[in-house]
């Protein structure tokens, strides 16, 4: 079995709780059309690289119903900047049009096969995977971004074509895993393309 869900697989249930002081299960946006569900964090230099564009996108998709969600999968441990109060911290501070889910158990990350931060996976209505990967070509520096593999998978969906690409590397920091060195990836991990 692949680390990382693959095309067409269902997306793995959920209960997370939230910066909003909430706690969200996946059918809590059964009514959503179009739901993005990112790994991400607060340190990495990559998130916080291509967060705006990563805004940009949610804000310009929104309308059209499509729902983004934001987790934290990272260890405290190994960053403590990735704890539960810094993400409420940021979201106060930044505003993103996004729910911040905390997965501090790390089971929602192995479930999806969270690679890196950031790393995307957008479902169709049916909750089918259609595509997963980068969100850009460059998170870090995105004056250099010469193509944005999210709006081009989302732009495709909804007008009713397929996904161009729906596979693509995603480019960031690994997920931080409990107990394990800041760089460890489990041995099943593996490039997408």
């Amino acid at each position: 079995m692949a680390f990382t869900l693959k095309i067409g697989e269902t997306a793995p249930d959920f209960t997370l709780p939230a910066t909003d002081g909430k706690t969200y299960k996946l059918h809590d946006f059964d009514k959503d059309p179009i739901l993005v569900i990112f790994f991400t964090c607060n340190h990495c230099p990559y998130v916080i690289g291509s967060d705006e564009v990563t805004r940009e996108t949610a804000e310009k998709f929104a309308p059209k119903g499509v729902r983004f969600i934001g987790i934290n999968s990272n260890s405290p441990n190994t960053y403590p900047e990735d704890s539960f109060d810094w993400m409420v911290k940021r979201m106060r501070e930044k505003k993103f049009p996004w729910l911040y889910l905390y997965d501090r158990p790390q089971d929602v990350a192995r479930k999806y096969g969270a690679l890196r931060t950031p790393h995307f996976f957008v479902f169709d209505k049916k909750r089918k995977l259609v595509y997963t990967g980068r969100g850009m070509d460059n998170p870090r520096d995105t004056s250099k971004m010469t193509v944005n593999d999210l709006d081009n998978a989302l732009s495709d969906l909804l007008a009713g074509r397929p996904i161009r690409t729906p596979l693509t590397n995603p480019i960031g920091c690994n997920v931080k895993w409990e107990g394990q060195d800041a760089h460890w990836m489990p041995a099943d991990a593996c490039d997408l393309v």
